[in-house]
């Protein structure tokens, strides 16, 4: 059995750490978040040590590994805001124990050299989710696509939109410092999936880029994809939201829709098995896609969303 320590334990997709932790037969025996409302513990783990400052944290968990305590902590799942990933990593590898860090692992690609080093130093790892990657529709594509004529390329529309409520503006996922725009807190698993189906990229074209919504163009070996991300609820089709749902999600390859939404918050205990298994994905399986997330946020827009996505003929009709 394994000890976890679990920074941003008051965030959105903790539980599934928690429950990933739990369903791999580990244990969870500190957890830190400066905000208190995390009763999601005692689902979990109830007996885990709680800390709402970082210095009470560090210290508790340094005197764990100098002491050689039954509790000593093996690895660090990290859900805390983006912009705080880089720091946090770099806390677990320098407390001797391995890093399991959410999305997106950093906010630029040079990042990703100085986490390397620090991973050379320790003889530590990062370990990243990347759940899209075991997902069976994914792994299926890509076989499909491995199997296609070397020549052909498919035409893919990739539109994603998950509506967030006034206060998301209002939070550190409002301010691009902190989140690295839409893009990074919202498409970078889908820019990874894209990337491990397709191949290279070849091109990274931006054609809007708000606070709120993004498109653009990315060509790969094997494809040519349009793409729209959103987080405005009057973006969501119509007759999606009168059913009462606020997220409309759909890949299409070749006109052929890939559907993947079964079984998608299984897969981060999916990702535990593999990571403990000796077998996760690290630093440089992450890099194409924080670099092309990097560079749709410095990118100049080049015209309107409705003239580049074949999605948006029918928005909000």
């Amino acid at each position: 059995m394994k000890n976890f320590a679990l920074i941003g334990a008051a965030g959105y997709i903790a539980p599934r750490h928690m429950k990933a932790i739990r369903d791999t037969e580990n244990a969870l025996v500190a957890a830190l978040d400066k905000n208190d409302s995390v009763g999601i513990i005692d689902s979990y783990f109830p007996e885990a040590n709680f800390f709402t400052e970082f210095e009470r944290f560090d210290r508790h968990v340094d005197k764990l590994r100098r002491s050689n305590h039954q509790n000593k902590v093996d690895y660090v799942s990290i859900c805390s805001p983006n912009y705080l990933h880089d720091s946090h990593m770099r806390f677990a590898l320098r407390s001797g124990a391995d890093a399991i860090c959410e999305k997106p692992l950093v906010l630029n690609p040079w990042n990703i050299d100085g986490l390397q080093e620090i991973e050379r130093d320790t003889g530590k790892k990062i370990n990243t989710i990347l759940q899209l990657r075991l997902h069976p529709a994914i792994i299926a594509l890509k076989e499909k696509v491995a199997r296609s004529a070397t020549d052909h390329k498919y035409d893919v529309e990739l539109t994603y939109i998950t509506s967030r409520g006034n206060w998301y503006l209002n939070s550190w996922k409002g301010e691009e410092a902190k989140s690295g725009g839409i893009a990074t807190n919202i498409g970078v698993h889908f820019y990874d999936m894209l990337h491990f189906v397709f191949g290279k990229l070849q091109q990274n074209l931006v054609h809007y880029h708000s606070q709120t919504c993004a498109s653009g163009y990315l060509e790969y070996e094997k494809a040519r994809v349009s793409w729209f991300l959103s987080v405005d609820i009057n973006d969501v089709p119509e007759a999606i939201r009168a059913k009462g749902q606020r997220t409309y999600r759909a890949i299409k390859a070749d006109g052929e829709e890939i559907e993947f939404s079964d079984g998608f918050t299984d897969l981060h205990t999916v990702s535990y098995q593999e990571i403990l298994a000796g077998k996760g994905f690290g630093l440089e399986e992450n890099r194409v896609a924080i670099e092309t997330v990097s560079a749709i946020r410095d990118s100049v827009p080049l015209g309107l969303v409705g003239d580049y996505h074949p999605f948006l003929n029918n928005l909000r009709k």
